[in-house]
């Protein structure tokens, strides 16, 4: 079991990663003005809702950018702490990975339910959502697995038995 958690573990590292840096820069540009980000990231941005058709990002209907928000001021924080938590062990990383992992299920089921209903996705840009949409189980997945780390977890110490003297 713990080679398989460190495989989950590596996994999530990298995905926190990209969403530590990939929120601020690019997902802020949905709900904060464009004028405040460099020409370079906008110009990215715009180049990805051209290349991949993502009406959402294009056209920011109000419960996207309300989800975004929820990704800038919950998730983005329980990213960075889920980085912190990897890299030095805590006993708490699986619940900010509980958490993380119930906030983007919930947005991404929002966010699928709209483009697939909607008949307006293409498979490209159905094939850059779903990633989210399993990354946010195996971040459930891994809040339920006991944590690993060797640490005493319940931070008591064992009791000490004392004999009877007679």
């Amino acid at each position: 079991m713990g080679a398989l958690m460190k495989v989950i573990d590596a996994i999530l590292f990298i995905f926190f990663l990209i969403i530590a840096i990939a929120a601020p820069l690019l997902d802020a540009q949905t709900c904060l003005p464009s004028n405040i980000f460099p020409d370079i990231l906008v110009h990215l941005k715009t180049w990805y809702t051209h290349e991949y058709g993502d009406y959402l990002v294009s056209q920011k209907p109000h419960f996207f950018v309300g989800l975004i928000w929820v990704e800038l001021l919950f998730a983005w924080p329980l990213s960075i702490a889920s980085l912190y938590g990897i890299v030095s062990g805590k006993s708490w990383f699986p619940i900010t990975c509980l958490m993380y992992g119930v906030t983007t299920l919930t947005a991404m089921v929002a966010i699928l339910s709209e483009i697939v209903g909607s008949g307006k996705a293409s498979d490209k840009l159905l094939q850059m959502y779903f990633p989210f949409l399993g990354f946010a189980v195996l971040a459930i997945l891994r809040g339920l697995l006991p944590h690993s780390g060797k640490s005493n977890v319940s931070g008591t110490r064992p009791a000490l038995v004392r004999k009877k003297r007679a």
